[in-house]
């Protein structure tokens, strides 16, 4: 996911789902199409004043002429998410000899509407007879084998030239979203994205008498003990999450195969898990009927919001809980303190299920030539603990390794919106439970959100189950022709 950088208002777009992400207030998203910043011009030092490489802005073809493709390192993006850390914390520290007389470029296309992709996959098409090949492409876990398993990105250690000693302290889930069907690492990222439980400290006190994470950990740490919370919520009249969609992610990512093995579709037992658990809290007034994104849903994140806690992964901290608690947004002149709303009255808890949310993966293209350049922007930006620690930091991004981690940890960082609590110990620990060998398709996202999407009128009783699974076999083939039942 900026030391909780300000957004430029715009479409937001979640990591694991290309959906409009409306309900993430003002501050800029790890997951933001912040097209605003998408020129590729702003080459301002964000260290204080050093010189820069010039980016070459996209809509001024004349900067490009007689430019060379192997002079120029092209980055294909969604956000400014890569680009702001980019310029922050790479950029100070790259091997300046390897840089003398190269530009860098950035290409950024909306995430909404799946524009992203088709953009990159033009542009992948051409690529072996581009003015301006690409060099670096980014991907989300949803559509990652898409590219992992086809022939456009890189071997990470066979190519570009990092070494398993490089990659030790990188976390072994996050390998696995990029390794392929014949074992290749293909792309790696410099964050993780273990999820939380993130719960209204005022509420907890009143309903449950604390707000120590650790003693609501107890009462939240299995599902059946979670069901026995929300019945106790709800006496107070306090919808333990607030829609159909907030729990999905702890039973998705721990199915035990993915959607699509050998073009057929299969809804995973745990899938089922979610569309009766939520049934259930639907039902029961354990939610408040709210949709991923949508205003009902980020209201509830006011400290009177009625609604007690979100699953949140490491992004959705200061990225989406923290400007929708407060109660003066920041670009009406609020500040990120306490007395501003809910900050410094959340809290986080393992929950009863550890799970992960999003995340960025840089790859190398395969027909790339900047390759030396492209293995230095991976090994400072994954592999260097000492510019890893500087990004959770600076960005509060949870990242990818280990050391970095430790560190931080051992030097007791502390988290002001979540009333000083050292939030990392409990992600590590949630780090370290994921698996997703075997779990993972190159059609997870239009099968996530298909699914989701199609369930809702079973929750609201406007369709049986079985309607409503028929409805998601319409839509997702309608997506995705070439695939069965």
């Amino acid at each position: 996911m900026a030391q909780l950088k300000k957004v430029l208002a715009g479409s937001f777009a979640v990591m694991m789902a290309a959906t409009l992400m409306a309900g993430c207030g003002d501050s800029s998203s790890s997951k933001a199409d912040t097209a605003s910043k998408a020129d590729g011009g702003d080459t301002s030092a964000a260290d204080g004043g050093e010189s820069k490489a010039e980016a070459v802005a996209p809509d001024n073809a004349e900067k490009l002429d007689g430019l060379a493709s192997d002079k120029v390192v092209n980055i294909y993006c969604w956000n400014t998410e890569f680009k702001d850390r980019f310029e922050k914390y790479y950029w100070p520290a790259r091997d300046t000899a390897l840089w003398d007389g190269v530009k860098y470029h950035f290409e950024v296309n909306t995430n909404e509407g799946n524009v992203y992709q088709t953009k990159l996959d033009e542009a992948l098409s051409t690529q072996a007879n581009d003015e301006m090949k690409i060099d670096i492409f980014l991907v989300e876990a949803d559509y990652a084998l898409k590219y992992v398993n086809g022939t456009a990105a890189s071997d990470v250690k066979a190519t570009i030239g990092l070494t398993d000693d490089d990659l030790k302290d990188q976390y072994k889930y996050t390998k696995d979203v990029m390794t392929d069907s014949n074992g290749v690492l293909k792309g790696v990222s410099w964050q993780a994205t273990p999820g939380l439980f993130l719960y209204n400290a005022n509420y907890a006190k009143d309903v449950f008498g604390t707000d120590d994470p650790a003693e609501i950990q107890k009462q939240l740490s299995d599902w059946t003990k979670f069901e026995a919370a929300a019945a106790k919520l709800k006496e107070k009249d306090i919808a333990i999450v607030s829609g159909f969609d907030d729990t999905y992610r702890c039973f998705s990512n721990n199915v035990s195969a993915p959607w699509v093995t050998d073009n057929k579709i299969t809804v995973d037992p745990k899938i089922k898990e979610w569309v009766d658990q939520t049934k259930k809290f639907t039902d029961n007034g354990w939610n408040n009927k709210t949709s991923l994104w949508d205003a009902n849903w980020a209201a509830g994140q006011k400290i009177d919001g009625k609604t007690f806690g979100y699953f949140y992964s490491t992004w959705g901290i200061p990225f989406c809980l923290l400007p929708n608690t407060l109660e003066t947004a920041t670009k009406d002149g609020g500040k990120e303190e306490v007395g501003n709303g809910g900050y410094g009255l959340w809290r986080a808890c393992e929950g009863p299920q550890a799970y992960f949310w999003g995340g960025t993966w840089i790859c190398g293209c395969a027909t790339a030539d900047n390759n030396d350049i492209v293995k230095d922007i991976m090994k400072k930006m994954t592999c260097d603990a000492e510019i890893m620690a500087k990004i959770t930091e600076g960005e509060q991004d949870y990242t990818n390794n280990k050391a970095a981690i430790k560190k931080l940890i051992d030097g007791g960082y502390t988290n002001p919106f979540l009333g000083g609590q050292n939030h990392l110990a409990l992600l590590t620990e949630a780090a370290d439970k994921l698996d997703l060998s075997n779990k993972l398709s190159a059609y997870d996202q239009g099968c996530n959100e298909k699914f989701q999407g199609a369930m809702k009128d079973y929750f609201l009783g406007n369709s049986t189950y079985d309607e409503a699974l028929e409805k998601f076999k319409t839509d997702v083939t309608q997506v995705y022709s070439n695939l069965t039942f």
